[in-house]
C-alpha cells in the first residue's frame, strides 16, 4: 500500500515539476529534507523562490486535496523553508508558498496550481 501511494506521489510531483517548468520556472530541488521537514518541490523564477507542496489523489476524491494543507503542514513547510534559506545562504530573496494538486482519473490528470497559497505567520 505504501509503495503504491509513494508511486502516486512521485508521479504527481513529476507532473507538478513539468507544469512549473512550463510556467517558466526552474526546478531547483525535489523532496528536499531537513530533519523531519520536507519540501516536495523548490522552484525559482524572476520573482523569487517557490516552496511547492504537491497533493496527489486518485479520483473519485472525497474532499478537495487542499484540505491536506493543515496548519501543522504550513508550519512544517515554513520551518523547512527557513532551514533551506539558512543552509543555502540565499540572502534577501522573495519566497512564496505554493500548492499544486494533481487528481488522477484513469489515464488523465487534473492539475490545479495555487501560487502564494498561504502566507506564513512567524512566531
Amino acid at each position: 500500500m505504501a509503495t503504491a501511494r509513494r508511486r502516486l506521489g512521485d508521479l504527481g510531483e513529476q507532473i507538478a515539476c513539468e507544469r512549473l517548468i512550463a510556467l517558466g520556472m526552474s526546478v531547483i530541488e525535489r523532496n528536499w529534507r531537513s530533519g523531519h521537514h520536507e519540501v516536495d518541490v523548490i522552484a525559482a523564477d524572476a520573482a523569487g523562490l517557490h516552496f511547492v507542496e504537491v497533493k496527489s489523489r486518485t479520483a473519485p476524491v472525497s474532499a478537495d486535496p487542499l484540505v491536506g494543507i493543515t496548519a501543522s503542514k504550513k508550519r512544517s513547510l515554513t520551518k523547512a523553508a527557513l532551514e533551506y534559506l539558512g543552509e543555502k545562504r540565499c540572502g534577501d530573496i522573495e519566497i512564496f508558498f505554493d500548492v499544486m494538486t494533481v487528481v488522477f482519473d484513469g489515464e488523465s490528470a487534473h492539475v490545479d496550481y495555487y501560487p502564494q497559497a498561504f502566507i506564513p505567520v512567524y512566531t
